[in-house]
């Protein structure tokens, strides 16, 4: 009977070391990588969900960059390479203020800044009117050829209380003075 408890006991002790072998030896490693390919696929599903979530907003986008091209235009066609355009610019400004029934119209260029391949002319802008012409007048002169910065505007009420105001701007007019490095 010892020899068969001894036989027992080796069978036991043989087929707990094949099953720990298996275990430590092929089960661990396998789950070991079979939790690395999990964590892959979760990788995998979230960059694809990523992607899918930034294909949606590329056609937002698209939109907003066409947006921003229609209202920047061509900005460099807006600034002229030679002074000379000043004085069309200014006709200009004078045409838009009679069109919109602006009277006493005075319009002053001052002294030209340089500025970094840029000449900037100051131009001091006053007239009398109503206000919705005024307003209307801003609107089309925004509308021109050319890139212009309105600094300061003050309008001030007539003493009479027509209705009609003062109207006092200074702006600021570009043209290029070097060439594109294209």
């Amino acid at each position: 009977m010892l020899f068969r408890e001894r036989q027992q006991i080796l069978i036991c002790v043989a087929a707990v070391a094949i099953v720990g072998g298996f275990a430590l030896f092929r089960y661990l490693p396998l789950r070991k990588r079979l939790q690395a390919i999990e964590e892959r696929r979760t990788a995998q599903k979230l960059a694809l969900a990523k992607a899918e979530t930034a294909k949606q907003q590329l056609p937002l986008l698209a939109e907003q960059l066409q947006k921003t091209q229609e209202e920047i235009g061509d900005y460099d066609a807006k600034i002229p390479r030679e002074r000379n355009h000043l004085g069309v610019f200014l006709q200009q400004v004078t045409n838009l203020m009679n069109e919109h029934d602006l009277r006493e119209n005075v319009i002053e260029p001052g002294q030209e800044i340089k500025a970094d391949g840029l000449q900037c002319i100051p131009v001091d802008i006053r007239c009398k009117g109503r206000m919705d012409r005024i307003f209307k007048f801003y609107k089309r002169m925004q509308g021109l050829n050319r890139l212009v910065r309105i600094e300061h505007v003050k309008l001030n009420n007539d003493s009479s209380f027509s209705g009609e105001v003062n109207m006092q701007t200074k702006a600021v007019v570009y043209y290029r003075t070097e060439p594109d490095q294209g």
